[in-house]
């Protein structure tokens, strides 16, 4: 019943796949503007990864792995000699292309082994539609899961964008805030503009109008406030990489609220598929945060903002320790006060 439910909440789509062309809805230009760009090459699709017209950790996962179909194709039209090599480079250009959120070399790597680095274009499509079929079916499982955590009447606080446009779709902590909304334990959203790339503002915000969710926008500064005035019970967020030891690499802001959140007596909610699990890495201090142009700082829409010769620094994630996190929230269940223990004992034979 209740998935029936969301499936009202699950009509924006960030790519398809269609015409033997990835094609990608750019997420620069919401909400003012609905712009489909078809991506052709596996190059293309690495690019697009970068400059954030696909952004969340599941959809450029999933981007990934489409831009694998379009390099298994590319590399047939080699000599048969090239071809494996060639589907290799694309497959590491596409690995790199963001270093932060586990869920692409997850998709790469996963793509890679179905085909033995050999170019098929046609096993590559079974498998990329596999995968974005599985991470569509999790996002559901875990709306359930996470609402079931949230008592009737809540307020909630979300940062970045974590809904149908950052995953297959209905969204991963955006699902669970979507589920607790239709089963009227989520009274009120407060999401945080996001800053520098402000998702939050141009993204959630848009989709939490669409769906007709009670919600207000706040700065990023102004979550800690809300805490103190009672306005939110839980802290509910995504993850681009959870760690062995359940540290949690999400976009750059979310440290701040758990910090806040501890203060004020309200709990942490990380909702992520287990593709986001990394137990290769013991704990957040060896996860690499990725920086990028201090100019997203200093400059806004093509012109500078600060003054001449500030110079900016811009880490686009944090790390926040598992003491922090009060559940993690996976299609397969939820850990509760997270650490390395139960963690393993929740995912044994992926850990292994």
């Amino acid at each position: 019943m209740l998935r029936e439910t969301l499936q009202g909440f699950d009509r924006v789509r960030a790519l398809r796949w269609e015409d033997g062309a990835l094609r990608l809805l750019d997420q620069r230009a919401l909400p003012q503007q609905t712009l489909w760009l078809a991506m052709n090459t596996s190059a293309e699709v690495a690019r697009a990864i970068q400059a954030l017209i696909v952004r969340g950790a599941p959809a450029i996962g999933i981007a990934a792995a489409y831009g694998l179909v379009l390099a298994a194709r590319e590399c047939a039209a080699l000599p048969a000699g090239q071809q494996a090599s060639a589907f290799v480079a694309a497959a590491e250009a596409l690995r790199a292309a963001r270093p932060t959120a586990v869920n692409l070399m997850w998709a790469v790597d996963r793509m890679r082994a179905r085909l033995a680095d050999q170019p098929d274009a046609e096993r590559a499509l079974i498998e990329a539609r596999a995968i974005e079929a599985e991470d569509l079916a999790a996002n559901y499982a875990m709306a359930a899961l996470g609402a079931a955590l949230i008592e009737p009447g809540s307020g909630v606080i979300t940062h970045c964008n974590t809904g149908s446009l950052a995953t297959a779709g209905l969204g991963t902590a955006l699902g669970v805030i979507r589920a607790g909304f239709a089963s009227r334990r989520v009274a009120r959203v407060f999401a945080g503009e996001t800053r520098p790339w402000l998702q939050g503002a141009r993204l959630t915000a848009w989709e939490l109008l669409e769906d007709g969710i009670p919600a207000q926008l706040i700065a990023d500064g102004a979550g800690a406030y809300v805490m103190s005035l009672g306005l939110a019970q839980w802290v509910i967020v995504g993850a681009d990489r959870i760690c062995a030891n359940g540290d949690t690499a999400n976009k750059i802001g979310t440290l701040s609220l758990a910090c806040a959140a501890r203060q004020f007596g309200v709990r942490v909610m990380v909702v992520a598929p287990t593709t986001t699990l990394d137990f290769a890495t013991a704990d957040g201090g060896a996860i690499h945060v990725e920086e990028r142009d201090a100019r997203e700082l200093t400059d806004y829409a093509g012109q500078r903002v600060a003054a001449p010769g500030v110079v900016g620094f811009n880490p686009v994630f944090d790390v926040t320790p598992a003491r922090l996190i009060d559940a993690i929230v996976t299609e397969r269940g939820v850990v509760l006060a997270p650490d390395a223990d139960k963690l393993r004992a929740a995912f044994f034979d992926q850990y292994n």
